[in-house]
């Protein structure tokens, strides 16, 4: 992780302290990183790295962005989250 950016490296460190059963929107973890506005760049950082719980970021309408969108909805669904099948919208906890 020594060769991530400082920005890189904050998103990896909020992402990883999403507890299970949590989850946080794109632009949240960007101003929890200290770059509120990335939210772009949050997908970016977590495209390129593994072993983030990835599947507990969602868009600002607590949507689904991952397409396609049922295995982040399996995994979301095994944390305890009601998801719509049709708009992939968190319904519920």
């Amino acid at each position: 992780m020594s060769d991530l950016s400082p920005f890189a490296r904050a998103v990896h460190d909020v992402v990883a302290a999403i507890g299970e059963g949590d989850v946080m929107t794109y632009g949240e973890v960007a101003a929890e990183a200290g770059h509120p506005g990335a939210a772009r760049g949050v997908g970016s950082v977590m495209r390129a790295s593994e072993g983030l719980p990835w599947w507990r970021v969602v868009n600002s309408c607590l949507r689904i962005s991952t397409d396609p969108p049922q295995r982040q909805a399996d995994l979301l669904r095994t944390e305890g989250w009601d998801i719509d099948p049709i708009t992939h919208r968190l319904l519920g906890h």
